[in-house]
């Protein structure tokens, strides 16, 4: 067990008077373990408590040789795995369940424990996991290098004969030379209209001059996720791309330096939104500035107007805004910071001057 990781969780269960709570999302319980398992549609749950008595439920199919400093409760397909996890409740105290533990195990839990209220205790986990530790932090530094590496290297290899979908699989191929363990995120190659869908899934379009690109893109290192964007113009580039363009590496400037300990999250967003708002695309700028990233690329909390929650040390988040003229074009920047004692560490360094590629 991660014995620091654990004790802010059970410190948070105490102060939610929540004596005892199952965590089943296989990335919180690596979390906390530092053990990955994917059980498919077993059941595999940790159950932690306030006096210590944790448990691990396994199903035998998946045998654990390392001691992981948990008592592991092991039972069959032929068990009843929710009368297993039922015998270790504490009858008539609160049980803490997890957002996503599927409704055939607590509804079923619910059944074998009358006499407890039930409460979703995700946020417990989801709030420590917001906060990097120092070996955290090092590996979403590890991971947004080697993404950086790969957006200068597939930016550089996007030619007018290459579709949209056949860029999206060259940087796949490119992530796994790379020794990336996997995707964030499917990639999003957008170009012109493409582009202008904030979330466009690659197609078959081919590169025409003046046309601008969208390149999302993260991949996976040691579990820690990356995510970065940038748009480059292929040929030559209208005024108009041009002021877009800098219109967004602006705001994107602005949500950096805004982004600081004590700062809600609504005045980062704000950073960026009202400074396209006030060049007159504000109605294009369709979601919010940014999200929460760390083993999965959009862990708990955002960056959005609505969230009143301050910034504090050791949180690691996206800045992205984006202009979208439907039909037209789109223009995204997205870096990753690091909340610091007495400002942001950004974790991307590739450029984001305004490229025009294609032309060597």
């Amino acid at each position: 067990m991660k014995d620091n990781r654990v004790s802010k969780v059970l410190k948070k269960m105490k102060e939610n008077n929540i004596p005892q709570m199952i965590v089943s999302d296989p990335l919180s319980i690596f979390y906390l373990t530092g053990f990955l398992l994917n059980p498919g549609e077993r059941l595999y749950a940790l159950c932690l408590k306030e006096n210590g008595d944790h448990k691990l439920f396994v199903n035998a199919l998946f045998p654990i040789e390392e001691d992981l400093g948990v008592e592991k409760v092991i039972f069959s397909d032929t068990d009843d795995s929710v009368a297993v996890v039922a015998k270790y409740m504490e009858k008539g105290q609160t049980i803490g369940v997890d957002k996503n533990w599927p409704a055939r195990f607590v509804l079923a839990l619910m059944d074998l424990c009358p006499d407890s209220k039930f409460v979703n205790s995700s946020f417990i986990v989801d709030t420590s996991r917001m906060y990097k530790d120092d070996e955290e932090k090092q590996l979403m530094r590890n991971v947004s290098i080697m993404n950086d590496k790969a957006c200068e290297e597939i930016i550089g290899r996007i030619t007018g004969d290459k579709t949209e979908k056949q860029i999206a699989d060259e940087l796949i191929n490119l992530y796994k030379e790379m020794g990336a363990e996997g995707l964030s995120f499917d990639p999003i190659i957008g170009m012109a209209a493409n582009g202008a869908n904030p979330h466009g899934e690659p197609g078959d379009r081919y590169a025409q001059p003046g046309d601008a690109i969208i390149v999302d893109i993260g991949c996976k290192k040691d579990m820690y996720c990356s995510d970065m964007t940038r748009t480059v113009f292929w040929k030559e580039v209208s005024e108009k791309g041009k002021e877009v363009y800098d219109i967004v590496v602006e705001a994107n400037r602005r949500g950096i330096e805004a982004s600081k300990p004590g700062a809600r999250f609504c005045d980062i967003d704000a950073a960026c939104r009202d400074y396209i708002t006030e060049k007159g695309y504000g109605e294009y700028f369709t979601h919010r500035t940014g999200h929460h990233i760390g083993l999965e690329d959009h862990d708990y909390g955002d960056v959005s107007s609505v969230n009143t929650d301050v910034a504090e040390p050791g949180m690691i988040f996206s800045i992205e805004p984006g202009i979208y003229l439907p039909g037209d074009f789109g223009v995204r920047i997205e870096d990753l910071v690091l909340i610091t004692e007495d400002g942001c560490e950004v974790l991307n360094s590739y450029t984001k001057d305004l490229q025009v590629i294609g032309n060597d």
